[in-house]
């Protein structure tokens, strides 16, 4: 009669030795134990790494303990179910080189993913721009990059695009500029334009002063003096200054009778002065002219 111990005791010889049952489920319960272990290990570091490290650098720690305590564990305990694991290393060198010539757009992704956790030209909450992909990272993976989208669409990058092309990184610097061109009438007091938007720069709290803001004429205009105003910011509060900012502009200016003007131009006609009519002699207003040039194409 075959006891359970009889039956786990049952197994196959192998140039390793004799695989039982008991040994393959030693060895399923190892890797499951410690699986969770592992897992229990990533939970508990990462909250502590929390207010230590950032939050990138945090997830690439965890995975690369995640996985290699694994790793470590599968290779160690090959030997219970009959695979020698230095012929398994071998055999995985082989495989990996066929498969890394079938795949080499796959391998291309893995390098290029563990560069850019080495590199580090972005980070997990970033404000990035890819190719014509904007948006913040929301993961580096090893072998692809998730970034969500203003509009909240997620947007999944194989590594090996994004480390191999331009990017630009909107937060990567603590701070940045905006400007804005501002265009008044030329019967309007440019000085005071200038002094009336530096006011309005420096009650504001988070323009920086160094750098310091900029406010000059850029340029004569066929209609307006175009004023041009820099400012600095911090990159958390660009946005919102930016917009601030110029709507107050816009504000302050009406109320000190500083308008924008409208685009103009002035249309001439020449013809024949006997058959012009009075009131498109020269001193009328310009209207009488467009009306006149209206009535001789209709």
């Amino acid at each position: 009669m075959i006891t359970y111990i009889d039956f786990l005791d049952i197994g196959l010889p192998t140039s390793s030795g004799t695989v039982t049952l008991g040994s393959v489920l030693k060895f399923i319960f190892i890797l499951s134990f410690s699986t969770i272990l592992a897992k229990i290990i990533s939970i508990y570091l990462r909250r502590s790494l929390k207010n230590r490290v950032s939050k990138d650098m945090g997830e690439t720690i965890i995975k690369l303990l995640y996985y290699g305590i694994l790793t470590i564990v599968f290779l160690s305990n090959l030997h219970l179910i009959g695979i020698n694991p230095s012929g398994f290393l071998l055999a995985g060198g082989v495989a990996g080189i066929i498969l890394g010539f079938a795949s080499q757009n796959i391998v291309g992704n893995l390098v290029s993913g563990v560069f850019l956790m080495i590199e580090r030209p972005i980070k997990i909450g970033d404000q990035v721009q890819i190719n014509d992909v904007s948006g913040y990272v929301t993961d580096i993976r090893i072998i692809s990059t998730h970034i969500r989208t203003f509009e909240g669409l997620l947007v999944r990058i194989p590594n090996q695009q994004v480390f191999t092309t331009n990017i630009t990184n909107i937060v990567g610097h603590p701070v940045r500029r905006f400007e804005y061109t501002i265009r008044i009438r030329y019967s309007d007091d440019a000085n005071a334009a200038i002094f009336l938007i530096k006011d309005l720069i420096d009650k504001e709290p988070f323009a920086l002063l160094n750098p310091s803001p900029s406010v000059f004429v850029n340029d004569l205009a066929d209609s307006s003096v175009n004023i041009n105003v820099r400012i600095w910011a911090p990159v958390n509060e660009w946005f919102g200054i930016k917009t601030r900012i110029l709507w107050n502009i816009k504000q302050t200016l009406e109320e000190n009778g500083i308008e924008i003007p409208l685009p103009q131009r002035i249309v001439r006609i020449q013809t024949d002065s006997k058959k012009v009519p009075e009131e498109l002699m020269p001193g009328k207003e310009i209207e009488s002219v467009i009306n006149y040039e209206e009535r001789v194409l209709a």
